[in-house]
């Protein structure tokens, strides 16, 4: 089923987000995560796409399975980074091959100059000349993009940031996932800005509950993502604390769904880092409000 069609049949859509193992043994985990996950009922499963192209198969492997063999729908991520169209052409026809009817096109995280596989000026400059690519080869897919409440760490302005969101609409995409932030005023503020510049189309939440001090720190240096100082306080007096770090976690991330969803918001994309706990409380909790 396509995704943008979930958004709009009614009702709240819960998602889940996992990367592709490096090993047989934690794609193995991996589905046993998947399992434990499967009893919520999420609406869609998404997987990544590595920057190390020998695992960049994976994610075809990853999203095939689970719709398969788990009957959820799933959604692969793609990325501009290092790919050529040809490559991309052939990845899109193993998706529709497999039954995948969902993409999400991002620019992606490039690697030095001296760790790519084709030359810069092959790529796709941007996410919305991939999801232009995917529409204008007219395959039946459902194209869904990335936004950014705080704003792309590289974007001029937050003026010029929103403005390529409507670009990315224009190009195709039909739904966006945020980055994740931690403070909702940021995303309805920026959901309030951009439904004034004329996009309509459903823009989804992606929340991570925090299980890593050090994890957390890293992800927002690199995202541009703020961890408000109340919070971030808390977080390093519990470091250390395992246990008590991933229940303060638990506590921030279930607390934002729920004024996320009382506010209007079509539902939270969870960031899992490939574990069930943390989710599973958290949406065992949402849906019994």
């Amino acid at each position: 089923m396509r995704i943008a069609d979930l958004y709009q049949r009614g009702g709240l859509v819960f998602s889940f987000e996992f990367f592709p193992p490096k090993t047989e043994k934690g794609v193995r985990n991996l589905f046993g995560v998947l399992d434990e996950l499967r009893s919520l009922d999420p609406d869609f499963i998404s997987v990544t796409y590595p920057i190390d192209r020998d695992r960049r198969p994976l994610t075809v492997d990853l999203v095939s399975r689970v719709k398969r063999e788990l009957g959820i729908e799933a959604m692969a991520h793609l990325t501009c980074v290092d790919a050529s169209r040809d490559e991309m052409r052939h990845v899109l026809e193993r998706l529709i091959e497999n039954g995948i009817e969902n993409v999400l096109a991002l620019r992606g995280d490039a690697p030095p100059d001296d760790q790519t596989h084709i030359p810069r000026e092959e790529w796709f400059p941007h996410a919305n000349d991939l999801a232009a690519f995917i529409r204008e080869s007219d395959m039946p897919l459902c194209i869904g993009g990335a936004a950014h409440p705080e704003v792309h760490p590289e974007a001029e302005s937050a003026e010029s940031d929103l403005r390529y969101l409507k670009v990315k609409v224009d190009a195709g995409c039909e739904f966006f996932i945020t980055q994740l932030y931690f403070n909702n005023a940021d995303y309805f503020d920026f959901v309030d800005r951009a439904r004034n510049l004329g996009v309509q189309v459903p823009i989804v939440p992606g929340i991570m509950p925090v299980s890593s001090v050090r994890g957390i720190k890293r992800m927002c240096a690199l995202n541009g993502s703020t961890i408000p100082s109340d919070y971030l306080r808390q977080l390093e007096a519990t470091d250390g604390n395992d246990d008590a770090v991933a229940a303060l976690g638990i506590e921030f991330a279930q607390s934002q769904c729920e004024e996320l969803l009382d506010k209007g918001a079509p539902g939270i994309h969870f960031y899992t880092l490939n574990r069930s706990s943390a989710t599973r409380e958290i949406l065992t909790s949402l849906r019994k409000r």
